[in-house]
């Protein structure tokens, strides 16, 4: 109906980074300690994490770790280091340092989070000074009985929708086998490649399987599919100058008959991958389970027994 419609619309998260209080994006961005690391953030209260909150005894700690500042191929130069000058709020040569969110302050040389204080300065596990681009393709298809019929959820009677899910290695949750966007790199080729690396393990195959793979996945990345969210991800990596955003799409089987065939092999930075159901039960990486959701109330699948709030007109 239109008035579901307009109800989609208005809650689609592409618009969603206006829409929501600071408070929804950082969470897992104020933990401590920080991932890898003993480092403790400085406390930030609720009502302190918005920049127009003036607080002048705000004093975060400055870390970056040692993996980013030995130089890797994807990581920049400290900001002072001579010859480095990057161009923020533009595409600088190959790298991408436009946000998803719009224009972003510059203080002191240093891109500044556009969603508020951290409590840690300096880019973390971060490569990029600004924002990170990564892409999570969500792979989907209907849960199935024995006959092939799909199988319905007994309580809302809604169908159960499963997703490609991987183990991360870093921190032991589940979550959708996405990764960083190559410096050039279109998004559309970082989905594909991700799935296949983590999800597929294809690193590990020979040319002629990672042909078979390639041309199978074809049909599934080459149809129509869904854009579920450009924007900032409250990830617990983000600093006050270095944050996550990603763009995650829903690939989704209807008929089941391309993902069923895939062999699932965990590669890459994933220690295993599996078909997941999908409900309001699932506890996933950063913000994996808000788009998790918003890909079940597209295809109308179940998500939780409890119904919740009814968008009205």
């Amino acid at each position: 109906s239109s008035s579901s419609a307009n109800c989609w619309s208005r809650l689609h998260p592409v618009n969603m980074f206006n829409s929501y209080s600071a408070k929804f994006y950082h969470s897992k961005a104020l933990t401590s300690p920080y991932p890898g690391s003993h480092i403790e953030r400085s406390q930030v209260p609720e009502d302190k994490v918005d920049w127009l909150t003036e607080w002048e005894d705000y004093n975060p700690v400055e870390y970056t770790a040692k993996s980013v500042l030995s130089g890797p191929s994807w990581a920049d130069p400290q900001i002072n280091d001579k010859g480095f000058f990057p161009k923020f709020n533009e595409r600088d040569g190959e790298v991408e340092r436009k946000s998803l969110s719009g224009l972003y302050v510059v203080e002191n040389g240093r891109p500044r989070n556009p969603v508020g204080r951290t409590g840690l300065t300096g880019r973390g596990l971060l490569g990029r000074w600004g924002p990170n681009h990564a892409a999570d393709p969500v792979v989907t298809r209907w849960k199935r009985d024995g006959s092939g019929n799909k199988v319905a959820h007994p309580v809302t009677g809604k169908n159960i929708l499963q997703f490609v899910a991987i183990k991360r290695r870093d921190c032991g949750e589940w979550a959708i086998p996405g990764g960083m966007v190559d410096p050039g790199e279109k998004i559309s080729a970082t989905l594909r490649r991700e799935f296949q690396e983590e999800a597929l393990n294809s690193l590990e195959k020979s040319p002629e399987e990672k042909a078979k793979l390639e041309k199978q996945l074809h049909n599934l990345f080459s149809q129509e599919h869904f854009v579920v969210y450009r924007g900032y991800v409250d990830d617990p990596r983000n600093t006050d100058n270095a944050w996550m955003e990603t763009e995650a799409v829903n690939y989704h089987d209807e008929t089941g008959e391309t993902m069923d065939n895939l062999p699932l092999e965990a590669g890459d930075d994933a220690g295993a991958v599996k078909w997941v159901d999908i409900s309001e039960k699932l506890e996933l990486y950063a913000s994996h389970s808000y788009f998790i959701k918003l890909v079940t109330e597209k295809l109308g699948a179940h998500w939780s027994e409890d119904p919740g709030p009814e968008c009205s007109e």
